[in-house]
């Protein structure tokens, strides 16, 4: 019982509140107060293998374009100067040795532009790339917040190991419950619906 001046707690045998001495006769039960309403968590979309896989084709055309412009303003003068008719035999062989190294520098520059394409774009405000940003897609750690650059970094390195057991770590991704591929999962990543 309560006491309805004053609002204390009073054993039921009372006549007075021993608080405030109003009559008890006027006494009443108070209802407990009503349950917490808590608001619902929004839900979680996550962006699908087939979607995934278009943000990943335009991503690649976007890269393939300044990659090709490297390999043609590099690659293609090397391969000229070989086949020019006043090259002497026996320089044949560095000039094709010269040709390898600047491939595989080459070709080790464009997996960094890469890598940092998507480390970027991913760690950003934007979390996405190009690609991701066409389909309305983002990259979140599980909590649903914007990634670091390490974990970006990470999740990007990881794709190392999706693509070499046979791109299964991709595929991975139409067949978790929360639509991870192997790189997501090593590091705590999701890719959502924004």
């Amino acid at each position: 019982m309560f006491c309805t001046q004053c609002g204390t707690q009073l054993p039921d045998s009372s006549k007075f509140c021993h608080h405030c001495g109003f009559a008890v006769s006027g006494a009443v039960e108070v209802p407990p107060p009503p349950p917490v309403v808590v608001p619902a968590r929004p839900s979680v979309e996550y962006a699908g293998f087939w979607r995934r896989l278009v943000a990943h084709i335009i991503d690649r055309i976007i890269l393939g374009i300044p990659s090709s412009m490297l390999v043609v303003a590099f690659i293609v003068p090397a391969i000229a100067a070989l086949c020019k008719s006043e090259c002497n035999a026996e320089d044949i062989p560095v000039a094709i040795i010269s040709i390898i190294v600047g491939s595989i520098w080459l070709a080790l520059l464009i997996v960094i532009g890469h890598l940092l394409y998507f480390t970027f774009f991913e760690s950003s405000r934007l979390q996405a790339t190009p690609g991701k940003m066409l389909l309305g897609i983002i990259v979140t750690d599980l909590q649903g917040q914007r990634v670091t650059f390490m974990r970006a970094l990470g999740r990007n390195l990881g794709k190392i190991i999706s693509h070499a057991i046979l791109n299964i770590g991709f595929i991975m991704a139409g067949f978790t419950a929360r639509k991870q591929a192997l790189h997501d999962i090593l590091a705590d990543c999701l890719v959502v619906i924004k």
